[in-house]
């Protein structure tokens, strides 16, 4: 199998610049051989994602906002390792959906980031997580992901 870079080749992903922390924190700790990293919003060539599904965005806007943020948290870990190749494995991930009360679906907007995760770690890429709608995320986001990789 590809390693990580190979695959982001492959599937023809240009990571982001990755992003400075947005107030007193740091955007990644490893501890060990974890990687814990801080929550990203989505953010595209325009600047921030914003808005909430049910509202104004669709739940596919959503799907894309999830990815957005796990290319965002992808060039966090590359930033942090020198290379992606270094991810043994993705064990968590925490996403939280703007959306309007009784949205239903969270997780199959998060599902943006778990499906682009597996593309390009395979089976690595599976993890444990919550998907979890609210009612505002910093900057009027869309999406925000938060991750903990483990290291090789």
């Amino acid at each position: 199998m590809p390693n990580a870079e190979a695959r982001l080749s492959e599937l023809n992903l240009v990571l982001p610049p990755p992003p400075a922390p947005g107030g007193t924190y740091v955007s990644a700790k490893r501890i060990g051989d974890l990687l814990f990293l801080a929550g990203v919003i989505s953010t595209g060539p325009e600047g921030v994602i914003t808005g909430a599904v049910g509202q104004d965005r669709s739940e596919a806007d959503g799907y894309a906002a999830a990815q957005a943020c796990a290319l965002t948290q992808l060039a966090v870990i590359r930033r942090e390792l020198g290379s992606l190749d270094l991810v043994a494995e993705v064990v968590s991930l925490n996403g939280y959906v703007n959306c309007v009360a009784g949205f239903a679906a969270p997780p199959a907007v998060i599902n943006g980031a778990s499906d682009l995760l597996v593309k390009v770690f395979g089976e690595a890429g599976r993890h444990v997580r919550a998907a979890v709608g609210v009612s505002a995320l910093p900057r009027n986001a869309l999406v925000e992901i938060q991750m903990t990789v483990r290291v090789q």
